[in-house]
């Protein structure tokens, strides 16, 4: 009889329920629930007998939940790491997975793809500063303050977990290290501004270096720098420095326009000179040999003829003589006693208005046919004279 029968307590008034009862009752129910058939046979069976199959079938079932609890899936981007009562076992790759449940074996699952990020000299913000971390000592003797980042992601799965206690902590102090190495090598100037890339790409192999020397597991893919600049006590003397430094390149470089303008000028006027010069002496040259070449044909001349050869350059000099000179020479052996002054000076100059001067070799002497023109002309201007006196 079971205890939600609503006539118990009017049947067994007199007693408390029979426990043989309830646990062949339990017993047939929970056959019944996994298919078990009724046996007539059993009927008169100890109840203890049916107790202890169903509580090895409870156990059957529970051992299967513990093995099915081993069963785990790594994704594509992750490496799960098998530990055997806290010892390395072996490293699995991507796919379900099956290890001996807990507490026999555990698996830690650690993602390869996914970036990490360590900041040095600030937290969250530049403005929220770790001075102990980011005031550095240059090679020129200089304070700077430096932030920067460094970014990684692991490489080995299993030195990660065994070699690391705080691998962000690990990161950060070999980080520190090496930029602390890489500053004090380098100027200021340097590290502020045009070297900055270099300073980044030292900074990442040196710490990629303590790193690997550690076993650490982990692979450095970036370092950023944040900020650098002078520490804040001396930023307004900086700031003039840096003006003055611009300042003086700007003067640098109008210095160097200048020198580009007066440089190529200067540069043309010698060479205009040079080629002055070298046609001067070209010149000078031709006309010495010119001269050279006259003199040799007027000795051979001189030798055939010696005397006409006087009298031919004698008359050539004075008609040089004469050509260049404002004198006239009256003859007053004609028996004209009345002279009349004219200017004859003057007419001449009237008939050659421009200046003559003296020739310098002998092509540059007038011909006899202008010189003969010129006394023609100045033989009209007399006779026009001598006729209107009389």
């Amino acid at each position: 009889m079971g205890l939600n029968d609503p006539q118990w307590g009017n049947k067994n008034s007199g007693g408390p329920p029979d426990l043989d009862e309830m646990l062949r009752n339990f017993n047939r129910k929970l056959n019944s629930l996994f298919g078990g058939k009724k046996n007539a046979g059993n009927s008169g069976g100890s109840p203890m007998q049916g107790f202890g199959a169903s509580m090895g079938l409870v156990a059957v079932i529970v051992l299967l939940v513990w093995l099915a609890s081993g069963f785990y899936i790594v994704d594509p981007s992750s490496r799960g790491v098998v530990l055997r009562f806290g010892k390395y076992v072996d490293t699995t790759m991507p796919g379900p997975r099956w290890h001996m449940p807990y507490p026999v074996e555990s698996v830690e699952v650690v993602s390869l793809s996914q970036v990490r990020t360590v900041e040095i000299g600030y937290r969250e913000n530049v403005k929220n500063k770790m001075l102990k971390e980011s005031l550095m000592l240059t090679a020129d003797e200089n304070i700077i303050d430096i932030q920067f980042a460094v970014q990684y992601y692991l490489k080995d799965p299993k030195d990660y977990l065994f070699n690391n206690r705080k691998p962000d902590e690990n990161v950060r102090q070999a980080a520190e290290t090496a930029i602390r190495e890489i500053v004090g090598k380098n100027k200021m100037d340097t590290v502020l501004y045009e070297g900055r890339g270099p300073v980044e790409a030292s900074t990442t192999k040196l710490i990629q270096e303590i790193l690997d020397r550690y076993k650490t597991g982990i692979l450095v893919s970036k370092v950023t720098l944040q900020n650098a600049q002078p520490p804040e006590q001396v930023q307004a003397s900086f700031d003039d420095a840096v003006k003055a430094g611009q300042d003086r390149e700007r003067q640098k470089n109008e210095g160097q326009a200048y020198a580009n303008d007066v440089v190529p000028r200067a540069k043309g006027a010698a060479a205009r000179l040079l080629e002055e010069a070298q046609g001067y002496r070209q010149k000078v040259v031709a006309n010495a040999e010119g001269d050279a070449s006259r003199f040799r044909q007027v000795l051979a001349e001189y030798e055939k003829a010696p005397g006409v050869t006087r009298e031919r350059m004698y008359i050539d000099m004075m008609q040089q003589i004469m050509t260049s000179t404002s004198k006239v020479l009256v003859d007053q052996k004609t028996g004209n006693n009345s002279l009349l002054y004219l200017p004859l000076d003057k007419l001449i100059q009237s008939t050659n208005p421009q200046p003559q001067t003296a020739p310098t070799d002998a092509s540059a002497a007038p011909t006899s046919g202008d010189v003969g023109s010129s006394s023609r002309v100045l033989r009209d201007s007399l006779l026009s004279r001598d006729r209107e006196t009389r």
